[in-house]
């Protein structure tokens, strides 16, 4: 009596979660596929949608105990913690002294976690066997607990393209610029013509003063000073040399007309007397130091 009372609970709260899917206030609930459909042992992340924040809020069995009236056979459905150890759910239904027939259940879990439920299975301790087993997990679960999976939540923020934030410009050497280099061109050759007029300018000063020098009666190298010297170095590079500088002045021997015929110099014992006495006034001198 006690086990048909559980079938027919379980068959109401069944025919209650037959959509897999329904909205209320924008919270998504939903029943998944029979776990079990398989073989006794599934894998929770093939059963449960993998959603953030989802939660678990009752497990929902059915199956058809097999086995000798006078057996025992208790029958295991659960699942381990995927967090620490042993299960996080595990419920335990005694055939011993009982004849095999079918069973219906709900159990309530509240709202457990997504991340707590581990690998599920259907165990049996004793003698029998299960038929037709079938296991749903109830569940539930806000679309928008991660504002960031849809544009539609509250609190999504638009994720930008720093490209699309910074324009990509393009870079171009300022020495490729046409402008740019006539102008270099052109200050190059206002530097070079400044330069010409320049040394043409000193050029015309070192002539007027070739020419000065030529009418003085020629170049007398000895009396050129440091710029007469780089001007006339500035000549010899040019492969220009005045002609003044090919000139020859006229000049001659110089004759010596005194000469001094060598004598034998006198001795002075005058001389001699004035060296001796200043000789012994500078001993005198001395020794009166150290008699001090």
């Amino acid at each position: 009596m006690k086990l048909r009372k559980r079938h027919l609970l379980g068959l109401a709260v069944s025919l209650a979660f037959s959509s897999c899917l329904s909205y209320s206030n924008d919270i998504v609930f939903g029943s998944t596929q029979n776990a079990a459909q398989f073989g006794l042992n599934w894998v929770m992340t093939n059963i449960l949608p993998q959603q953030a924040g989802l939660t678990v809020g009752s497990v929902i069995y059915r199956y058809r105990a097999v086995k000798d009236p006078e057996s025992d056979m208790i029958v295991y459905v659960q699942n381990e913690n995927a967090l620490g150890d042993g299960y996080i759910f595990r419920e335990a239904d005694d055939w011993s002294g009982l004849s095999g027939t079918g069973i219906y259940k709900v159990v309530p879990v509240g709202a457990i976690p997504i991340e707590y439920w581990g690998d599920g299975s259907i165990e049996i301790d004793g003698d029998g066997s299960v038929e037709d087993p079938s296991v749903v997990y109830t569940y539930q679960y806000d679309p928008c607990f991660d504002p960031q999976s849809d544009p539609d939540c509250d609190g999504y923020e638009i994720q930008y393209d720093l490209e699309d934030i910074i324009p990509v410009v393009d870079f171009k050497d300022p020495l490729e610029d046409e402008l740019i280099l006539e102008e270099i061109e052109d200050e190059e050759i206002e530097d070079k013509e400044e330069d010409e007029e320049e040394f043409a300018r000193r050029l015309k000063i070192a002539k007027a003063k070739l020419q000065l020098q030529t009418l003085l009666g020629g170049i007398n190298t000895d009396l050129l000073d440091g710029d007469a010297l780089s001007q006339e170095r500035a000549f010899f590079a040019l492969n220009f040399i005045p002609p003044a500088y090919f000139n020859v002045l006229d000049g001659g021997n110089y004759e010596d007309t005194l000469v001094f015929e060598p004598k034998e110099m006198p001795k002075s014992t005058a001389a001699k007397r004035v060296g001796l006495a200043q000789q012994k006034l500078h001993e005198e001198m001395v020794k009166s130091q150290y008699d001090k």
